[in-house]
């Protein structure tokens, strides 16, 4: 038993992660009745990301701007430029794709007793709440726009306390980040329980009716992945992108995969940052601010699902329409961690613009529900690799410039 855990813990949590795949679609293939009380193991997992994600941030974000040495540069600009530009393209992306291989859709019921924002000013006006909320109710809520402008304002404050009162809150940092390490080494056993779960309750067979719906999305996720993404790191980083890429799909998105939660992958993200020898200043409020902003994959399922409803009607668009559905789709994208239900409650907002009735919309929308096993995990898996891969970006351009070689650790 000694000689197993001793070559057990030889191997990198990646490969850790894929045993605990593997033996959870066994598992969920075989014996799903008598395995099914690991499905609390991977509930737990999720659960203790979830809960310790909000502390971590509101601490580290706090501690590293009350330590922050003036004349110090972040990178923030270019990285919320990177974040706007990469969920424009991905929602252009999907329109180009909708209009090459157009989706007609068997239309679902299931969510009519679901609340869809009213329009692009509600989105973006509770995003703006979401600033000045409550700072016990958001991190309460696990509100990371109300957790950092909070955090930010007290970081500023406390750039006059004493030293002792700094070291204290850097403490309080670094213990919640040494949690959260104890957290991310149960990943393997937690996504055991996460994967059987989903294998063992939905199946694969409920998703073949919409299979041509799910390459769309899917293909789409993944080409910004592969071929977008690493186009605009090389515009920033001006060498062989692919090496960041990848280690930021493996190392981040495979987790984000399996929790659907682009929050508690907050943890996993500030520590592959923390791997790749990025600014704490920066990656500190970039990361949390990705979570919420940084939403490639919500902008492809909203173009995609917008234009199947289009296309299952038989209304006709020009290129114009087309061009303000994606803009539409980056905004509404940006502001979907704001609404209950993430991106598909947005589809509605979308569908508007071509004049699509709300009880249809919403229609769709339980389609959404139904591909979600697959399109939701997809979205978060490229939604939140993506952060820590824009982060490095924007640093790795500035070593570039300062001279500084750019080591990827495989």
């Amino acid at each position: 038993m000694k000689g197993l855990m001793k070559k057990w813990n030889e191997l990198s949590l990646v490969k850790q992660i894929i045993v605990g795949l593997i033996i959870g679609i066994i598992l969920a293939e075989t014996i799903p009745n008598q395995a099914k009380p690991i499905v609390i193991v991977g509930s737990l997992f999720v659960g203790a990301l979830k809960g310790v994600a909000p502390i971590l941030v509101f601490f580290l974000v706090m501690s590293a701007i009350a330590q922050h040495k003036t004349g110090h540069k972040t990178n923030m600009k270019s990285i919320i430029i990177l974040y706007l530009l990469g969920t424009f393209l991905a929602g252009l992306l999907a329109v180009i794709a909708s209009f090459m291989f157009p989706v007609k859709l068997i239309l679902a019921t299931g969510a009519e007793n679901v609340t869809a924002p009213g329009g692009v000013t509600e989105v973006l006006k509770a995003l703006i709440m979401n600033v000045v909320d409550n700072p016990v109710k958001a991190l309460y809520n696990a509100n990371y726009i109300g957790i950092l402008s909070w955090a930010i304002l007290l970081g500023f404050a406390l750039r006059s306390a004493p030293d002792s009162t700094k070291t204290m809150i850097s403490n309080f940092s670094d213990a919640v980040s040494q949690i959260v390490k104890w957290v991310i080494n149960f990943a393997p056993i937690g996504i055991m329980g996460l994967v059987f779960d989903s294998i063992a309750t939905n199946g694969i067979k409920s998703l073949l009716s919409y299979g041509h719906l799910l390459v769309v999305l899917i293909g789409c996720m993944i080409f910004v992945a592969v071929v977008i993404n690493p186009l605009i790191v090389f515009a920033c980083i001006r060498k062989n992108p692919y090496p960041l890429v990848f280690k930021c799909l493996k190392e981040s998105g495979i987790t984000a995969f399996f929790t659907r939660s682009s929050a508690a992958n907050i943890p996993v993200n500030m520590s592959l940052c923390e791997k790749l020898g990025l600014d704490k200043d920066t990656y500190s409020v970039s990361i949390p601010l990705g979570a919420t902003i940084n939403m490639a994959g919500a902008s492809v399922t909203i173009a995609v699902l917008t234009l199947a409803a289009v296309n299952t009607l038989g209304i006709q668009v020009d290129i114009a329409t087309a061009i303000i559905l994606s803009v539409l789709s980056a905004i509404c994208a940006c502001g979907a961690s704001g609404v209950a239900g993430g991106s598909l409650l947005l589809i509605p907002l979308a569908c508007s613009l071509f004049g699509i009735p709300n009880d249809i919309a919403m229609k769709v929308v339980g389609v959404g529900f139904i591909v979600g096993v697959l399109q939701d995990s997809c979205e978060t898996a490229l939604n939140s690799s993506t952060d820590v891969l824009f982060t490095a970006s924007a640093e790795f351009a500035e070593w570039r410039k300062n001279g500084k070689e750019i080591v990827i650790n495989k």
